[in-house]
């Protein structure tokens, strides 16, 4: 069992479950990270095991999508060094980078969860995700938010 529990938003453009389902071993680096908090969480909060909460952003129906684990401690995103990627960032050095990513193993793709069922739910009232003006990609969930996902899935 996780003793941690996150949730992560990709845009399903760039990176869906079925993306990390069909990648080998089930498993996606998650790059583009281009948030101080984000990326904190990443390097001093999220170990490999910890669930994740696969969630879809950016898209006509964002919610949860799937059910996934850290697979990977931290290295270097390369997308900071490519001038051709949209994540590039000119400021940060190899010597000194300043974004990092983790590698995620997908593990199960769920039926939709969407954001307007998990407002609906009681039991998901306080995630962070929901609250107002929340915009980070990768946030803390408790381990009753967790079970409460997860038994809406199945």
């Amino acid at each position: 069992m996780p003793s941690q529990y996150w949730l992560m938003k990709s845009e399903p453009d760039e990176c869906s479950i079925d993306d990390a389902l069909g990648a080998p071993d089930q498993t996606v680096p998650w790059t583009g990270v281009r948030n101080y908090q984000a990326r904190n969480f990443m390097r001093d909060a999220m170990h490999v095991g910890d669930g994740v909460l696969f969630y879809h952003s950016s898209c006509p129906e964002p919610g949860i999508a799937g059910i996934a684990r850290v697979a990977s401690g931290t290295r270097p995103d390369p997308t900071q060094f490519d001038p051709d990627s949209p994540y590039y960032d000119k400021a940060s050095k190899q010597d000194a980078p300043r974004w990092l990513l983790l590698d995620v193993q997908a593990l199960r793709k769920t039926r939709l969860l969407s954001l307007a069922e998990m407002r609906d739910s009681p039991a998901l009232s306080s995630m962070r995700v929901l609250q107002r003006g929340n915009r980070l990609s990768i946030t803390p969930v408790t381990a009753e938010e967790w079970a409460a996902v997860t038994a809406l899935v199945k």
